[in-house]
């Protein structure tokens, strides 16, 4: 821990100073342009709005965000903001954002939690450290965010995409045409549900004039996990080889319960191992907490 001295604290207050003057000369060029248009269409729009009615911090700094958003535009980063875009894309279009307002939402929250962060150190007399720690929190923090969004989409997919499968094959049994034996699903699930909003989305596809292959492999697009691999890739070749879909979504939907029981008992034995290292410590210290009598009465007769 720095030493609080007259030289440091001079430092300290120069460098929130020289924050300060570089906030608002950012702040003062981005003013100059334009804000971003808000997403108002397909799946984006619908999420922003969704997000907006929620209120909450990113409803109260949205217009800010676009502001900022319209500085990023300006800069030739393709490659980056691709990248960014199908994060994003993973995550259900989080909030509805673009990439420009992706990198303008990291660069207000690192800017926020880095002056919070100062300004603590400066008045309660914490290493400037703390500064630096709080502004790479507050850069990273939405992708953090996007990142656990992510994971989570995955995960519901993959456990609700088996008893879609099986409900599909029933209905197609029953004379229903694969359309119709999507919808019977996305109606009968929870609407935030992420497989309901994924084959809704596959819906649309068809409704607008895509064939099957195109929309299911769209699908696989979004959610790139092996699990809807497996079942784009059986439909797809059900559909070319002329074998009965039925019966192919019925072993499909087998095979992916065998391997989420295989997928389970993996994580079961992993488990297991990492928890050998609490218990050497629990182990420990019951040795000692037995022990440590025994061993200060020796110490104090002098054996």
């Amino acid at each position: 821990m720095l030493k609080s001295t007259p030289a440091t604290q001079a430092l300290l207050y120069a460098a929130l100073f020289l924050v300060g003057v570089s906030i608002a000369i950012v702040f003062f060029l981005i003013a100059r342009n334009a804000p971003t248009v808000a997403p108002r269409l397909c799946m984006r729009g619908l999420k922003r709005q969704k997000a907006m009615s929620e209120g909450g911090l990113f409803a109260a700094f949205e217009p800010l965000v676009r502001v900022v958003a319209s500085w990023f535009s300006r800069i030739p980063m393709p490659d980056f903001k691709r990248n960014i875009d199908r994060e994003l894309m993973y995550a259900g279009d989080y909030l509805g954002l673009t990439s420009d307002e992706f990198l303008a939402l990291s660069s207000i929250g690192c800017v926020t939690m880095g002056v919070i962060g100062f300004v603590s150190a400066s008045v309660f007399e914490l290493p400037v450290m703390l500064g630096v720690l709080m502004t790479l929190l507050g850069f990273f923090m939405v992708r953090l965010n996007v990142n656990s969004e992510k994971t989570r989409r995955f995960k519901e997919i993959n456990r609700g995409l088996p008893a879609a499968i099986d409900l599909a094959a029933l209905c197609m049994g029953a004379g229903l045409d694969f359309p119709g034996a999507l919808r019977q699903y996305t109606d009968k699930s929870a609407k935030n549900d992420s497989l309901n909003e994924e084959l809704s989305r596959v819906l649309q596809d068809l409704q607008l004039g895509r064939t099957r292959r195109m929309a299911l492999e769209n699908l696989a697009e979004r959610a790139p996990t092996d699990a809807v691999r497996d079942f784009v890739g059986s439909v797809v070749q059900a559909e070319e080889k002329g074998n009965p879909l039925a019966e192919v979504l019925r072993i499909q939907a087998q095979m992916l319960r065998m391997r989420r029981s295989i997928t389970a008992e993996e994580n079961a034995a992993k488990a297991a191992l990492k928890l050998m290292i609490p218990l050497m410590f629990i182990f420990c210290a019951i040795i000692i907490v037995l022990m440590g009598p025994f061993i200060v009465n020796a110490m104090g007769k002098g054996i």
